[in-house]
C-alpha cells in the first residue's frame, strides 16, 4: 500500500512536470520524454490504477440539463427563423476533415485544432469552424452560387471559460452568400441579419463594428511590418477592445479578404444583463461575454481548394451562439416565468378508478390530430397527483374523464392556471384545445 502511494505521488510530480514543460512551449522532444516518463510511473499501478477515475465531462465541454436546451431551442429557432427569411438553404459536412485541408486557414490559431490518430492512412482534424468547410465543399461540388446557413459543432483545444460561454466543443450558427454579385449588396444583407437576430433575441444595446481587411493590410505595410507577420499582428489586433467603422476591428483569421465586422453588447447592456441575472453579485464576471457575433468576406478561400484556383467571392457571418445561451440563461434563472421544458397542450386524467383503457383511447386520439399531449403511466392515478403534475411541468389544459363524462359523451376541460371548468363535447374537443393552446 505504501509503495502505491509513493507512485501516486510520482504521478503527481511527474504530471506537474509536463505542465510546467507544455506552459513554457519546451521543444517536443523534451515533452515527449517527460510523458513517458508519465506512463511508465502509470503502468506500474497496474489494474488498481483504474479505480482513480472521476466521473466527470472533458475539459471546456458540459451537460444541458432539459431546462437549458429549452432556451438553446428557443434561440436556434429564432436564429433558422431569420436565415430562412433571407431565402437561405442548409447543408451538412463531416465533422472531421483531412488535416491538410485545415492546414494554413487560421494564422496563428492552427496550434487549436484538434488533431486525430491515425485511422487507416488518414490524417484527420476535427473541424475548427464551418467556412473552411463550407469553401472545401463549394469547391468539391463546383457550386459557384448558393446561400446556405449551417448549424453544427465545431472544436477547439483553447483555454476555456465556462463563465464567458468559451468551449472547446461549441455550436456555430453560420449564414454565408457564395457567388459574383455586385459590391457589397450581399455583405450589408449579412449585417442586417444580425441586427434583426439580435433584436429578437432581445439581448440588450449592441454595436455593429465594421472595417476592412485591405485597409488593415495597407496600414500594416505603410507601418514596415513584414508580410511574414501580418497575420500574427492582425491576430493581436483583434484581440484589443474595439470602441460603427473601428480599425481595431481586424479578425485574425487568414481567410479574410475584405469587409470584417463585429456585433458586441454595450457595457451598460452587458451590465444591465449581469445585475439582472446575479442581483450584481458577480456581475463583472458575467459583463465579460465578448462578441456574440462576426464575419466578414473571404474572396479567396475556395480559390484555395479548387485544382485551377477558381475563385468564388463569399461574404458571410457567424452567431456567437455560445455566448448569447450564457446571457439568456442567467437571464432565465433572474426571471419569475418557469421555464417549460416540454410542449403538452393538454393531460389527459381520470377522475374514478378503472377508467386506464378509456385514457389511452383518448389521448390516442388526441395524438392522431397532431395534439401534444400526456397521459400518467399508472392505471389508477389520483385525481389530485394529476392535476398537481400539470401545474409543476406548465401543462395548461387537463382532459378529466369520469363515468358521467363518459355516459354523457362529452370531456370536462379545466383550465390549470384559473381553475376554471367546462364540459365540451368529444367532437369539439380537439378545436376547443388548439383554440386555448395555438394562439
Amino acid at each position: 500500500m505504501e509503495d502505491k502511494a509513493q507512485i501516486q505521488e510520482a504521478i503527481k510530480s511527474q504530471g506537474e512536470v509536463v505542465r510546467k514543460l507544455k506552459s513554457e512551449k519546451a521543444s517536443k522532444e523534451q515533452i515527449d520524454e517527460e510523458v513517458a516518463k508519465l506512463l511508465a510511473l502509470k503502468a506500474q499501478l497496474g489494474d488498481d490504477g483504474k479505480t482513480q477515475f472521476v466521473l466527470k465531462t472533458p475539459k471546456g465541454t458540459r451537460d444541458y440539463n432539459p431546462k437549458q436546451m429549452a432556451i438553446r431551442e428557443k434561440v436556434f429557432n429564432t436564429i433558422i427563423r431569420c436565415f430562412k427569411r433571407h431565402g437561405a438553404e442548409t447543408i451538412d459536412t463531416p465533422v472531421f476533415e483531412l488535416k491538410e485541408t485545415l492546414t494554413g486557414k487560421y494564422g496563428e490559431d492552427s496550434k487549436l485544432i484538434y488533431d486525430l490518430k491515425d485511422q487507416g492512412g488518414e490524417l484527420l482534424s476535427l473541424r475548427y469552424d464551418l467556412t473552411v468547410p463550407f469553401a472545401r465543399y463549394l469547391a468539391m461540388n463546383k457550386i459557384t452560387n448558393i446561400k446556405r446557413y449551417h448549424i453544427a459543432k465545431v472544436y477547439r483545444r483553447d483555454n476555456p471559460a465556462m463563465t464567458r460561454g468559451r468551449y472547446r466543443e461549441f455550436y456555430q450558427c453560420d449564414f454565408d452568400i457564395a457567388g459574383q454579385y455586385d459590391a457589397m449588396i450581399p455583405d450589408a444583407e449579412c449585417l442586417k441579419i444580425v441586427h434583426e437576430i439580435l433584436n429578437e433575441l432581445d439581448l440588450g444595446d449592441f454595436r455593429i463594428k465594421v472595417n476592412d481587411r485591405r485597409i488593415l493590410d495597407g496600414m500594416f505595410a505603410v507601418c514596415g511590418v513584414p508580410d511574414d507577420k501580418f497575420r500574427t499582428i492582425c491576430s493581436t489586433v483583434d484581440k484589443l477592445d474595439k470602441v460603427v467603422f473601428d480599425l481595431s476591428l481586424a479578425r485574425g483569421l487568414d481567410y479574410y479578404t475584405g469587409v470584417i465586422y463585429e456585433a458586441v453588447l454595450t457595457q451598460a447592456s452587458a451590465v444591465s444583463a449581469a445585475n439582472e441575472a446575479q442581483n450584481c453579485a458577480n456581475a463583472e464576471e458575467s459583463v465579460s461575454v465578448g462578441s456574440v457575433a462576426g464575419g466578414g468576406r473571404y474572396d479567396g478561400l475556395v480559390g484555395m481548394f479548387d485544382p485551377k484556383g477558381r475563385r468564388v467571392p463569399c461574404v458571410g457571418v457567424s452567431i456567437g451562439i455560445e455566448r448569447i445561451f450564457s446571457i439568456m440563461e442567467q437571464k432565465a434563472e433572474a426571471s419569475p416565468e418557469k421555464v417549460r421544458t416540454t410542449e403538452v397542450q393538454i393531460m389527459v386524467a381520470s377522475a374514478q378508478k378503472n377508467l386506464l383503457e378509456e385514457r389511452l383511447q383518448l389521448i390516442s386520439e388526441l395524438w392522431n390530430a397532431g395534439i401534444k399531449a400526456e397521459v400518467m403511466y399508472k392505471k389508477n392515478p389520483k385525481l389530485l397527483s394529476q392535476l398537481q403534475y400539470c401545474e409543476e411541468a406548465g401543462i395548461p389544459l387537463v382532459a378529466i374523464l369520469g363515468e358521467q363524462e363518459l355516459k354523457d359523451g362529452v370531456v370536462k376541460l379545466r383550465v390549470v392556471a384559473t381553475r376554471e371548468e367546462v364540459d365540451i363535447s368529444r367532437a369539439d374537443l380537439i378545436s376547443e384545445i388548439k383554440r386555448r393552446t395555438e394562439a
